[in-house]
């Protein structure tokens, strides 16, 4: 590979890189906890969004829309850390509460 054409790949992954960083990074192995993700908008300003929908985020009744990067990020941070609580408490509910063969075999 000559210099030019390695010069030019490199650009394509500094490209994709940031792209993929501005998205919110690539799911990690726990990625259903991720439910939100950040984007950056032909304006520069930033958006939380929902991963599935596309969707701006709310929060309190405010769409997460016209922010800065470092706020997009705080938000979108807090909210997937939202999630996994509740996923968390949910499942530890589901833990505590008899199954249904538990139930039918009780007396």
């Amino acid at each position: 590979m000559n210099s030019r054409n390695r010069d030019a790949e490199f650009g394509r992954r500094a490209l994709a890189l940031g792209i993929w960083r501005n998205y919110g990074e690539a799911p990690a192995p726990g990625a259903i906890d991720h439910d939100y993700g950040r984007r950056v908008e032909t304006d520069r300003s930033w958006t939380v969004y929902h991963v599935f929908t596309g969707v701006p985020a709310r929060i309190d009744g405010v769409r997460m829309t016209g922010l800065s990067r470092s706020d997009a990020t705080d938000s979108m941070l807090s909210l997937n850390r939202r999630n996994v609580l509740h996923r968390q408490e949910r499942n530890a509910l589901a833990r505590s509460s008899p199954t249904p063969a538990e139930i039918a075999s009780q007396p």
